[in-house]
């Protein structure tokens, strides 16, 4: 893979760890010769606190979608390898997803899909209005549990905004409210 940006935060990005990303990238390819770009955050915490200070951020832009990867450790090169091996199962998932559709006759042909060159821009293909109802942030997690979705929109019943509630990584949950 030829185009890609790699940043550093809080690391200097050395020759040795770029050579790295690109061979790791450069496999990808095999999984789907249709990745648009790519980019990649590598960020260090220096608070002394963290188990896990190295990490690393990743973003496939592919024809009719993003394919992210999000991982941390100890060690930058083994988390470099960790995020690859996500987005390898996420290429190959999102590869047989194609190939069922085609299948079923739904496929977007191949041709249909942009040249290496043209550049892949996601645009907003559903709409979906629902009532905001007011309650706890406790009472959003519950109700995003029994829906089974990852995240949940409400009206905060303590600061009377709107809120949104979501499930991280680590099984917890997380709350995002206007400031």
């Amino acid at each position: 893979m030829n185009v890609y940006k790699l940043v550093g935060r809080n690391l200097e990005v050395t020759e040795a760890i770029r050579e790295h990303v690109q061979q790791r990238l450069s496999k990808l390819e095999r999984f789907s010769p249709h990745i648009v770009d790519a980019k990649v955050v590598l960020s260090v915490k220096n608070d002394g606190r963290a188990n896990a200070p190295h990490r690393v951020e990743m973003q496939l832009n592919v024809p009719h979608g993003v394919i992210r990867a999000e991982e941390a450790g100890t060690d930058m090169y083994a988390v470099i390898d960790m995020a690859v091996h996500v987005l390898e199962r996420q290429l190959k998932k999102f590869r047989t997803k194609l190939i069922t559709r085609e299948q079923r006759g739904d496929y977007i042909p191949e041709s249909a899909l942009p040249d290496d060159d043209e550049e892949f821009r996601p645009e907003i293909v559903r709409n979906k209005r629902f009532e905001v109802r007011p309650m706890t942030p406790e009472d959003a997690a519950a109700q995003m549990e029994a829906l089974g979705h990852d995240f949940f929109m409400f009206e905060n019943s303590k600061t009377e905004r709107v809120s949104v509630v979501y499930k991280r990584k680590d099984g917890h949950y997380g709350l995002l409210e206007p400031h």
